[in-house]
């Protein structure tokens, strides 16, 4: 991966119209984000609000440390200071400076990642951010990591746990939503551990075998054993010889035995990488959050959010909606009935 080249090329300052964000899949065609009143779109374009302004850091931050509070991950998340309580997501940025040899003086190349696996010699980091895709690899400025950013927001929606991004909710909805986010936290949700294979026991427990032990011992999911019986690793994704020398993912829930390369680490239903490493484990796949939400409670085509309450609209098509959202984007109108306009959700 040529990442010298990418920094070059690639220039993520967003373009603005009188200050607001344009969207990026239009090309230029909207004018600038216009927020729908219950909609998580532009009211110009139709794109979601991602497309249009990607959140700062600091929000990232603060979205992901209360994802990851009250968690067995919550020794990723950090108090902030004067926040009453408040934890932020431990983040872990790299930055990789090497010396650039001229002719005549030294100079340095500096390169910094948004976020890279924690826990890692920067050997290791780097093995691992050499085996992602250019446009994937979270390095500051690049498209990767404009598209990190924009899968935060898409694969873990924060109106999925926080009622204070829902657009109505009642009490017993929000009861009901901090119910689905206390089980999914205690059941479902993880944080993948990069290590080479065969480590992912000793990256879980502390005191665990050495890794000559565990190579030797037989597996149905992680190993197989070689006309010369000598253990190798496959990938649970895509079933492929995971090399001893490359980085893998292990997932806690699924067990030390199951790994994966890092570009097959991904949601089950979307297909998309997993962002940050962020996993929900149900029936045995890999979910990101949008996709484990709406496998457990319904999601509103209309505003993208979970229905948390048991009053809600079965259109004709068999999709189930909050009952006032069951509408046309033009007029408002009911989708059963018939309307004018030519345009519709």
């Amino acid at each position: 991966m040529d990442l010298s080249a990418g920094l070059q090329k690639m220039s993520m300052e967003q373009p603005t119209a009188g200050g607001t964000m344009i969207c990026l899949t239009c090309e230029g065609l909207c004018t600038g984000f216009q927020p729908h009143s219950w909609r998580k779109a532009c009211v110009v374009c139709r794109c979601s609000q991602e497309e249009h302004a990607p959140s700062s850091d600091l929000e990232d931050d603060r979205k992901m440390g209360r994802l990851l509070v009250d968690s067995h991950y919550s020794h990723l998340t950090a108090k902030v200071k004067g926040g009453h309580g408040c934890r932020v997501y431990k983040r872990n940025r790299m930055i990789v400076t090497n010396p650039v040899v001229s002719r005549k003086d030294p100079t340095f190349h500096t390169v910094t990642y948004d976020w890279a696996p924690a826990g890692l010699t920067q050997k290791l980091a780097m093995q691992y951010m050499d085996m992602l895709p250019d446009d994937r690899c979270p390095v500051a400025g690049t498209e990767g990591a404009a598209h990190r950013r924009r899968q935060l927001a898409r694969q873990l929606p924060v109106y999925d746990q926080d009622p204070s991004h829902c657009h109505t909710i009642s009490e017993a909805e929000k009861q009901a939503m901090a119910s689905f986010v206390k089980n999914f936290k205690e059941e479902a949700l993880g944080v993948g551990v990069v290590v080479l294979p065969g480590e992912g026991k000793k990256a879980q427990e502390k005191n665990c075998a050495s890794l000559s032990e565990q190579a030797i011992q037989p597996t149905s999911n992680g190993t197989v054993e070689n006309n010369d019986k000598k253990s190798v690793y496959q990938c649970s994704g895509c079933g492929e010889v995971a090399p001893e020398e490359s980085p893998v993912v292990y997932a806690e829930r699924a067990g030390d035995q199951k790994m994966w390369h890092p570009t097959c680490f991904v949601c089950a239903e979307c297909g998309e990488m997993l962002v940050d490493l962020v996993y929900f484990w149900k029936d045995g796949s890999l979910l990101c959050g949008r996709h484990y939400g709406q496998s457990v409670r319904p999601r509103c085509p209309g505003c993208d959010e979970l229905i948390f309450s048991e009053l809600y609209y079965k259109g004709s098509d068999g999709q189930l909606w909050h009952k006032e959202h069951h509408c046309c984007w033009e007029c408002g109108q009911n989708l059963d009935t018939p309307c004018s306009c030519s345009k519709k959700t």
